[in-house]
């Protein structure tokens, strides 16, 4: 057994929820907290109803509160890795930060095309881990290129993609409109996130922040057939700035976790609530049930 399959064995046994998935009937583990640096994001969790989470790889400095918070508390906090990819050694130092307990890269958002030489090496490492990748697509400016993940798709066929990000959740339509933005009114069929989702077994969905929960809340006759089209592709985070897990420190004082909670609450059953809030990102992070 390699170090990380013990490290991924012993977090399994710390897998089942703690807070009874309160105050949403299910667990929830949120695939999507940035670190913070500080006390807050037990706060936000217990404030938004969350009883697990993947910490992301932040920006530098933070990528060490990640570890030893993550090492710390296995009980709440996961794990993913970020590197800088356009350090020569970049290779070297994500290949490090796997080995060294994380489970998962991301959020990668660098201003780069989506399938560039920087990003093709991170896609090479987790196949060759077996981590998933998540990337926050923003036409323009992270990861360029969305029409042509397809082709992406098919030339990674063992890497599995996290999509997520203002342009990943614009093309639920097929006319996207503001796909740097946050589209309003109804959702047309065949949007190029919808054929991925359903064409390719190595795309999945991650409904966190502002994108995430307009993707799930513009159109809500269209919410529910898409949540159980792709029941096992898609996953609940947060991606949330404010505090305390309700709206705390933010000038419009909301929390977008509890508020795509809330969307997901009241469109999706219990079963199929759970299996996004829970069992989706149990399973893909392989932590057992």
């Amino acid at each position: 057994m390699t170090r990380r399959d013990y490290l991924i064995a012993s977090l399994g046994a710390a897998a089942k929820p703690l807070f009874a998935g309160e105050p949403w009937g299910v667990p929830v583990f949120d695939i999507h907290l940035h670190p913070r640096g500080e006390s807050t994001e037990l706060a936000h969790m217990e404030g938004s109803g969350v009883d697990r989470a993947v910490l992301l790889g932040g920006a530098i400095g933070l990528e060490d509160h990640s570890r030893k918070t993550a090492q710390a508390d296995p009980k709440h906090f996961v794990r993913f890795a970020r590197i800088d990819i356009m350090a020569q050694d970049a290779v070297r130092q994500l290949t490090a930060a796997l080995k060294g307990g994380a489970i998962g890269i991301g959020e990668m958002k660098y201003a780069v095309d989506v399938d560039g030489p920087e990003m093709r090496r991170v896609y090479a490492v987790a196949a060759e881990f077996r981590v998933p990748v998540l990337f926050h697509l923003e036409e323009g400016n992270f990861n360029t290129g969305i029409r042509r993940l397809p082709a992406l798709l098919k030339a990674f066929p063992k890497t599995t993609f996290i999509g997520h990000g203002q342009t990943w959740w614009a093309h639920v339509s097929s006319e996207p409109g503001n796909e740097k933005g946050y589209p309003t009114g109804p959702v047309k069929a065949g949007g190029l996130t919808d054929r991925l989702l359903a064409d390719y077994e190595n795309m999945y969905g991650d409904l966190s922040a502002g994108s995430g929960r307009n993707a799930v809340s513009r159109d809500k006759d269209f919410t529910t057939p898409f949540l159980t089209r792709h029941r096992a592709k898609l996953m609940f985070g947060s991606d949330c700035p404010c505090s305390d897990g309700r709206g705390g420190g933010v000038k419009a004082g909301n929390c977008i976790a509890r508020q795509t909670l809330a969307v997901l609450k009241e469109l999706a059953s219990p079963e199929l609530m759970r299996q996004i809030t829970w069992e989706n990102t149990v399973k893909l992070l392989r932590l057992g049930h």
